[in-house]
């Protein structure tokens, strides 16, 4: 993608061997006859290459040979306001369907405009209890500045669907959510409904992205959390990927792709960052693992999570001290930059292409290198080491 101009790179020089009435050229190749060897050394010697067949004989050394500069330059042809060669992340004609946008300033919307920008057909699956602000704003024109594509188009949104995740079919529903009045007006949100109306609406998708994960005690340490607390998490932020992948793999196109999102919290100890959460998203790598085995073998699916750095959505907000992390991110990552959700977007896009047919079981770490590091480099007891700092 360095390349400005396509044409091979051309030897300009006056040849002095051919007549300015002539054009042909000289051919490259050449060959001699005891006669003649002389002679058309004579001639050739000025010319600006000379590739030969057979190695010359030793008797030609003794005859003077001149070189002259050769000066070597690109050389634009007609086809030089073509567009670049490269390898484009290029989403035409697939479609994709994200579960867990309920806000413009989240991974998942930022996904979904990346996916878009590549050209993919975007539907949404957003919480139940969101849907009406989510909808709201969508048509009083709120998310219209977040909508902007690198064109200057607008994401376009072709659906919107009622989703919770928790609940595999309507008999898992209990009465108490059925008859909660943030769940009234919706209808078909189960996972199974939700993927049966899928199917009718448009047949198959091509690319499943989960962006979703709730821990009704992520504020509690995990000794104190309790059975439900660590239950809740994992069903909403583990088994749902594996529920949702499930009931959409009979509809996801062969060679599609399914992506999740993790955190760092799953490997290293995050303190303040509990209720069963760390052990949920570590049962989300895992499960990428196992499902890129039983999903690729069984659908041609390729599935990956990405582990994304800390990022100031609202739902991240409701940890309570995701602004620290940042900033802890910020002082000790080996890219001393705060992290953008579009970065991710464009990561979930690449793995969604077909630039990685062969990428699947991984997680994808996206968060300025902070996974690398072994210790907290702003720590007092490294302050008399040299270590760089962006100024």
């Amino acid at each position: 993608m360095a390349a400005a101009t396509t044409p091979a790179t051309q030897m300009t020089t006056i040849n002095p061997c051919l007549s300015s009435s002539r054009k042909g050229f000289m051919p490259s190749v050449a060959s001699f006859s005891n006669e003649s060897r002389e002679a058309s050394w004579t001639r050739l010697r000025s010319c600006s290459h000379i590739s030969l067949r057979h190695p010359l004989r030793q008797s030609l050394t003794s005859v003077p040979v001149k070189f002259k500069r050769v000066v070597t330059k690109a050389m634009s042809g007609s086809n030089e306001n073509k567009p670049l060669p490269g390898l484009p992340v290029d989403l035409r004609g697939k479609r994709a369907f994200i579960a867990g946008v309920a806000d413009d300033n989240g991974y998942g919307w930022a996904i979904a405009k990346s996916l878009a920008a590549a050209g993919a057909e975007i539907i949404v699956g957003t919480w139940v209890p969101a849907l009406n602000i989510f909808e709201s704003s969508l048509r009083r024109g709120k998310f219209d500045e977040s909508r902007v594509l690198p064109d200057g188009s607008l994401m376009e949104i072709v659906k919107v669907y009622p989703m919770d995740a928790v609940y595999d079919s309507p008999e898992d529903v209990p009465e108490d959510v059925k008859s909660n009045k943030r769940y009234a007006g919706a209808s078909k949100w189960t996972v199974q409904e939700l993927v049966e109306s899928v199917k009718q609406d448009f047949g198959s998708i091509d690319i499943l992205v989960h962006s979703l994960a709730n821990g009704p005690e992520v504020k509690k340490p995990l000794l104190e959390t309790s059975r439900n607390g660590y239950l809740a998490a994992i069903s909403a932020s583990s088994y749902s990927y594996v529920s949702l992948l499930k009931h959409f793999l009979p509809i996801i196109n062969p060679g599609g792709s399914s992506i999740s999102l993790t955190y760092i919290a799953s490997e290293r100890i995050i303190p303040g960052y509990g209720g069963g959460m760390s052990s949920a998203k570590a049962a989300l790598e895992s499960d990428t693992r196992v499902l890129a085995f039983e999903a690729g073998r069984k659908q041609k699916i390729r599935v990956n999570t990405i582990s994304a750095g800390p990022l100031g959505s609202r739902a991240a907000k409701a940890i309570g001290f995701i602004e620290m992390m940042i900033n802890y991110s910020m002082a000790n990552a080996p890219l001393q930059k705060e992290l953008s959700a579009d970065e991710v977007g464009n990561v979930a896009a690449f793995l969604a292409s077909p630039l990685a047919s062969a990428i699947t079981g991984s997680v994808v770490y996206v968060d300025n290198g902070l996974n690398a590091m072994g210790v907290g480099v702003d720590s007092p007891m490294f302050e008399n080491l040299d270590i760089p700092k962006d100024k």
